[in-house]
């Protein structure tokens, strides 16, 4: 079995209470690097406990409030402008794609149309209905906590067999 180490690169509250980060976990191990959601702060986070974005292969959305997606804007637009190549997938509730695209052209106008130098693949999560995500295995499992479209918490992800 490999090793898979857990970091919890941000856990505060959608205000930043306390001064800690927005929601953001950091999971990697020999299959892949993924975040479990990418609070608007994450970017900070990742580059202040010097975690290389670059090297991102996913990212999981548990919902779609801004404390828990409002980075990957951040995070795509780093991206483009850092040179990535690497294919990067985002999975999460229905909507998700909408979402990310919309806040893109709230923050930066005209920034979700621009041609990125990297493939980047949104896929829909649907309760308790496994996924293989790259080389992970995926379970989510819904919760209630009303942010206008599912909430999940996730089962182990896992290597796919």
């Amino acid at each position: 079995m490999s090793q898979v180490e857990v970091r919890f690169l941000g856990s505060g509250n959608a205000f930043g209470s306390g001064g800690r980060f927005q929601t953001c976990i950091h999971v990697r191990s020999e299959a892949a690097q993924f975040l479990i959601d990418c609070g608007a702060s994450s970017l900070i986070a990742m580059k202040r406990f010097g975690v290389d974005p670059s090297r991102i292969d996913l990212i999981l959305l548990s919902h779609l409030h801004g404390d828990h997606f409002g980075g990957i804007p951040f995070f795509i637009l780093d991206a483009q402008f850092g040179r990535r190549t690497r294919p990067l997938v985002v999975a999460g509730p229905p909507g998700a794609n909408a979402r990310v695209r919309d806040a893109m052209e709230v923050l930066f106008p005209g920034s979700s149309q621009v041609q990125q130098r990297f493939p980047t693949e949104f896929m829909e999560l649907v309760d308790r209905q496994e996924i293989t995500l790259r080389s992970l295995s995926v379970t989510p499992y819904g919760v209630i906590h009303p942010s206008g479209t599912p909430c999940s918490r996730f089962g182990s992800p896992v290597a796919a067999r």
